[in-house]
């Protein structure tokens, strides 16, 4: 695999920050990226293994260690044991967007409402992507991965890599490691067969999104279209003449709090309950069993409240930066950090910070980051 004079890293990141790396190796083959991962990992050194750059905040100092890009690409149809169903196994460096033009051009229903997200493939199973109601973890079967700590290879099932709102053990958290330390070779993703026509539309959250009554009938491709557009007025289509775009999409998570909290929330605040919790079946031993059974315990599902909102209500509009700073809120979309030109990566965390702040006085709840944070803190 070859060793590329390295690029600084604000070159490839939608942020648009980052300093040069030490050594920089592109892997455009899975036969390139296992040995080039097994030797930066021996060498005990630092290694930032690079996608599309999209959930990368990274700080403004040279990366001391080995940067290697995933450009690996090809989608793979294979059969499923569902009727009606198939399955698409993707290399991890295959664009995200091209992959889901690549389903609904094939009529397969399942990743349309994530149309726009910007990244690879590889990346969307770590922090369990997800848009409008939908995500990853609805149609993922399984990833192939190498092992950080053995170099080993293996087929990991969906099940096991505790995916939840916008993590995994994948995840590089704000201030924790990852729980299974490892890089994404290929992931395998089960879609519906549906074709070209209309269907119903599931999702209050998408359905809202798009317009559309509870018995409205769309096609897949008119949900892309309009998911596509919808994101573009948000500016969260990547385009290089919008500076709204020069992000890293949603810079704070939509917060996950208590029923109990989301109640001293203004009631305007939108909100979303999330799956309730059920508890695991009683058993209750014939020799034990005295013709009663105990009521099962109720349980108040968590609740997933905008961050954008908070931050529009705590006083900071589409567009607020700090004086003299060249970091801004989009001026679409409270929910994303700006670079609006030569803005250091400091002067983003300074913005998040004040924001966190903001929102931390006027609602007692903290904001926390989506994206990786390499190389700076907030």
């Amino acid at each position: 695999m070859p060793e590329i004079p390295p690029i600084p890293l604000a070159q490839l990141t939608t942020l648009r920050t980052g300093g040069v790396p030490e050594r920089m190796f592109d892997a455009h083959t899975v036969e390139q990226l296992v040995p080039a991962l097994r030797n930066a990992w021996s060498e005990g050194e630092p290694v930032l293994v690079l996608g599309g750059g999209s959930n990368l905040f990274v700080g403004d100092q040279p990366f001391e260690g080995t940067v290697i890009r995933v450009l690996t690409t090809g989608i793979e149809t294979l059969p499923s044991p569902r009727d009606g169903f198939v399955r698409l196994r993707v290399q991890a460096g295959h664009d995200w967007d091209a992959l889901v033009a690549f389903a609904v051009e094939e009529g397969l229903a399942g990743v349309e409402a994530m149309s726009g997200i910007p990244g690879t493939v590889g990346a969307a199973p770590v922090q369990n992507i997800g848009a409008y109601g939908q995500e990853i973890v609805q149609t993922l079967v399984e990833v192939e991965l190498i092992d950080e700590q053995t170099g080993d290879v293996s087929a990991v099932p969906a099940a096991e890599l505790g995916l939840g709102f916008r993590t995994s053990v994948l995840k590089h958290h704000y201030g924790f490691v990852p729980e299974r330390p490892a890089v994404i070779l290929t992931v395998t993703l089960e879609l519906e067969r549906v074709g070209s026509g209309e269907r119903p539309v599931g999702g209050e959250q998408l359905r809202t999104a798009l317009g559309l009554e509870p018995a409205a009938s769309v096609s897949i491709a008119w949900v892309r279209e309009h998911v596509l557009s919808t994101r573009r007025r948000k500016g969260m289509v990547l385009d290089d003449d919008d500076p709204d775009t020069y992000s890293a999409g949603s810079f704070f998570q939509n917060a996950i709090v208590s029923a109990s909290f989301a109640r001293t929330l203004p009631s305007e605040c939108p909100r979303w309950p999330l799956s309730p919790v059920v508890d695991s079946a009683l058993v209750i031993p014939l020799a034990a069993y005295q013709g009663y059974v105990p009521p099962t315990a109720a349980h108040e599902s968590d609740v997933k409240v905008s961050a954008a909102w908070l931050i529009e209500h705590s006083g900071l509009r589409k567009g607020f930066k700090l004086p003299r700073s060249r970091a801004a809120l989009s001026t679409k979309h409270a929910l994303a950090l700006t670079n609006r030109g030569g803005a250091s990566a400091e002067e983003i965390a300074q913005l998040a910070r004040f924001i966190q702040g903001r929102v931390q006085a006027e609602f007692g709840l903290i904001l926390q980051p989506e994206p990786v944070l390499v190389g700076v803190e907030l």
